[in-house]
């Protein structure tokens, strides 16, 4: 039996990449949407291309993930509109790039008040009603920088790498708890979205777009990421997470790359760290 058709699932995000295609096959499967994202021209559009997949009943609106009084209200609306909540996605995110060195402490709070309190305070709006549902998930979207670390990536890592924690964290509570809410955390290797070119516009943005020398480093950068590591299309790594959600696994990783780099870094946890910086210095040149 699915654990998916007919149920009611958030998912945040939406408005593009991972979070559009969880929404798009979710639909697909029959769920019931209440879909987010900061830019809502995206999710609408999101919404309506879930409607016309046939799911019953799609709502969407703009919610600013790292906006926790907005993000409590929008729990409620929710579950207002539908009577009853049985899945979370949480899956917005940001990417940024940048060395510990040259970092300011404000980057360090923007990329974890979406990549990692949105994620908490997601789980906690949602919890209770996933719990009240008698049959909930709470589905957090990791990375495989919650996995691996990778150089001027501190803030992301970091972030990732909580997630990580909160969610095993979480699932260890519910079992205790004899609680009926499964719980999944999501490591994604290179999908292909968005991602590093948002990331990287909004790094000029913030610093000065009309740089030559800064435009060209982050063009290239994006460049190298787009056409090397985010590979797999973001469908696909839906249907992975998807499966993934069916099947009530702990862990879902997605992609040949995070999981050959996930078994390098559990056979080799400190050497791994000199082999990944060689080879993006190579790359990077």
């Amino acid at each position: 039996m699915s654990t998916i058709s007919g149920r009611v699932a958030v998912v945040t995000g939406a408005g593009s990449g991972i979070g559009r295609a969880l929404a798009l096959e979710l639909a697909r499967r029959g769920a019931k949407l209440a879909l987010s994202d900061v830019n809502e021209d995206g999710v609408a559009e999101t919404a309506s291309q879930a409607k016309a997949l046939g799911s019953a009943d799609v709502v969407s609106g703009k919610l600013d993930v790292s906006d926790r009084q907005a993000f409590f209200a929008y729990a409620d609306e929710v579950v207002s509109h539908f009577g009853v909540v049985n899945q979370i996605y949480n899956n917005a995110g940001i990417a940024f790039s940048r060395t510990v060195l040259e970092s300011e402490m404000e980057d360090y709070d923007r990329v974890f008040s979406i990549n990692l309190l949105g994620v908490i305070t997601g789980t906690k709006a949602f919890l209770p009603h996933l719990i009240a549902s008698g049959a909930g998930h709470v589905v957090n979207v990791s990375s495989l920088n919650g996995i691996m670390a990778q150089p001027e990536m501190s803030q992301y890592c970091a972030a990732k790498y909580a997630v990580r924690g909160f969610t095993e964290t979480l699932r260890m509570e519910m079992l205790m708890a004899r609680t009926p809410v499964q719980v999944t955390v999501v490591h994604p290797g290179g999908v292909k979205t968005n991602i590093a070119t948002a990331a990287a516009e909004a790094q000029l943005a913030r610093e000065g777009d009309d740089d030559p020398e800064l435009r060209a480093t982050a063009d290239a950068r994006t460049k190298l990421y787009n056409e090397k590591f985010l590979k797999m299309p973001a469908s696909k790594a839906a249907e992975i997470i998807l499966r993934g959600v069916e099947k009530n696994k702990a862990r879902v990783v997605v992609g040949n790359d995070a999981r050959a780099l996930d078994l390098l870094v559990r056979a080799a946890p400190t050497r791994y760290q000199a082999e990944v910086t060689k080879a993006l210095r190579r790359m990077y040149r």
